[in-house]
């Protein structure tokens, strides 16, 4: 027998609590972006990938793989150099392969949204070690110690709506 879960469309009010957001995304740290690249593909089913790569602003580089899997979009990000910490400082140390969950990934619809998620962040006492606004989105990362991991909120201008549909679907 098959059946679609029925999953309501809730009203995201990420003031009201962080994940009240629309999440979106999970994201994965490693120290070695083709062999993540390879078993997602290879032993987990996602075989086309966008890739995204560049300087950080502190000196560093970042290499960002990014599919599409129904309504969620998996990312692999490596980094090094200066700047990278914020991606790579949770991985463990030492040789080998490592690969550990960094962040869900949330999208907000408005400023209200945005402001928001700092009104919650700031109320809860966490850490948001990573703010931007560029052209495409503002982005930021809250850091919810218990959690083991990022909370990563995006707000897209119409460029980075456009680059997300431009994501490869796998």
């Amino acid at each position: 027998m098959s059946f679609m879960l029925p999953r309501t469309s809730d009203r995201f009010d990420p003031a009201s609590g962080l994940l009240r957001a629309e999440h979106f995304q999970m994201a994965y740290a490693t120290n070695d972006v083709e062999q993540a690249r390879a078993l997602f593909g290879q032993r987990l089913g996602i075989k086309d990938f966008t890739r995204l790569e560049g300087p950080l602003a502190m000196g560093g580089a970042i290499r960002v793989e990014l599919a599409w899997v129904g309504t969620i979009m998996y990312e692999l990000i490596e980094a090094t150099g200066p700047g990278s910490e914020l991606y790579m400082d949770r991985l463990p140390t030492g040789d080998g392969f490592h690969l550990r969950h960094h962040h869900l990934g949330y999208l907000v619809h408005d400023q209200a949204q945005w402001d928001g998620v700092m009104a919650a962040a700031a109320r809860e006492g966490w850490a948001v070690p990573y703010s931007n606004r560029n052209p495409m989105m503002a982005a930021c990362f809250v850091d919810v110690p218990e959690l083991g991991h990022y909370l990563e909120y995006l707000f897209p201008e119409q460029a980075g709506i456009d680059f997300f549909n431009g994501v490869a679907r796998s």
